[in-house]
């Protein structure tokens, strides 16, 4: 299963039964996100003129998903009713939803938010599984070698378009005053603008604090979202053109 995105080097990790239930209740799931996956590309101007949030390849990836497959942005509302009166109401926007005659697939791209981001869509996973609403939850992110390589994948766009100085930066967005101070110094450590701009850019835009995969490993491992069927994908540095 996934077998086309591993060979390219995504990560992929399934829990609590999701490969029994992707394999023989939802393979057409299978092909869907594996068809949007291995054509995903992000060009490398992207990453330093989008920085983070969601950018043009999120938003590449959403519309595959929505408008190819028909993975739709949902709201699920959950009322508790007793004796004819409303005593709870909750609801659960999910970014990507699909059914399938099998059972409703739930499914988050977290790209670049705040590591938290994690928690909420894996406990709103659980919620929804545990109320019967979704058969399983899959949130894809940046993969582990994508992280670790965003430096160097920085610095080597910096020679490559020479960025070599703030003045150059402009071209492609526009460093605060005190960002212009942590790549001074992190140029002068580093012994160049290019590599210094990298690690700074970087550490401030794609830092550890932002949804990656190893932070998402960190949470399933701890238990969180369990006992809902999850599906998770890390999205590898091949994606990226220089």
């Amino acid at each position: 299963m996934f077998e086309k995105l591993k060979n390219k080097g995504f990560e992929v990790l399934t829990l609590h039964h999701a490969e029994a239930i992707l394999t023989h209740d939802m393979a057409d799931a299978v092909t869907e996100i594996e068809k949007v996956l291995l054509n995903a590309k992000i060009p490398a101007e992207e990453l330093v003129r989008g920085g983070g949030g969601e950018g043009e390849f999120t938003q590449r990836l959403r519309r595959a998903l929505a408008d190819d497959y028909g993975w739709k942005k949902h709201n699920f509302e959950i009322k508790k009713i007793v004796d004819g009166k409303e005593k709870e109401s909750i609801s659960h926007e999910i970014d990507h939803v699909k059914q399938y005659l099998t059972g409703t697939f739930a499914l988050e791209i977290e790209w670049n938010n705040k590591d938290p981001f994690f928690d909420r869509d894996l406990e709103n996973f659980k919620r929804l599984h545990a109320d019967g609403v979704i058969s399983i939850g899959a949130i894809i992110t940046r993969g582990a070698t994508l992280q670790e390589s965003l430096r160097d994948i920085v610095a080597e766009f910096a020679r490559k378009h020479g960025i070599d100085s703030p003045k150059a930066l402009k071209k492609y967005y526009s460093p605060t005053e005190r960002q212009l101070e942590i790549i001074a110094r992190a140029s002068k450590s580093r012994g160049s603008f290019e590599n210094g701009w990298a690690h700074a850019f970087v550490s401030d835009k794609f830092g550890e604090a932002t949804t990656h995969w190893r932070k998402l490993e960190d949470r399933v491992h701890r238990g969180v979202g369990n006992p809902c069927p999850l599906l998770l994908i890390g999205i590898p540095n091949s994606v990226v053109v220089l």
